[in-house]
């Protein structure tokens, strides 16, 4: 189990991407929570199994169709909590 804390910039906050991340987080057995943040993007964190996480941490790379993402910062490498479920704020 690993835990990633991701900060995601760009056209990030309005486009169904909290929502789309929580769906696929959820397909891929993956924990943590997706906030908007004041600066207009998207605060995640993700743990799971390594190969899972990073599975995600690529796909915030691209984000859904709606959204421009423009860089993806893992901010931190974390002790995993056991986090169960995936929120979205």
């Amino acid at each position: 189990m690993i835990r990633r804390r991701l900060i995601v910039h760009g056209r990030v906050q309005g486009v169904g991407f909290r929502y789309s991340l929580a769906r696929q987080a959820q397909s891929r057995g993956v924990a943590g929570s997706a906030a908007n943040r004041p600066d207009g993007a998207v605060e995640v964190v993700l743990e799971g199994e390594q190969e899972a996480v990073e599975s995600l941490v690529r796909w915030c790379e691209e984000g859904p169709r709606s959204a421009v993402v423009e860089r993806v910062e893992v901010v931190s490498e974390e002790q995993p909590e056991g986090l169960r479920g995936f929120a979205t704020r």
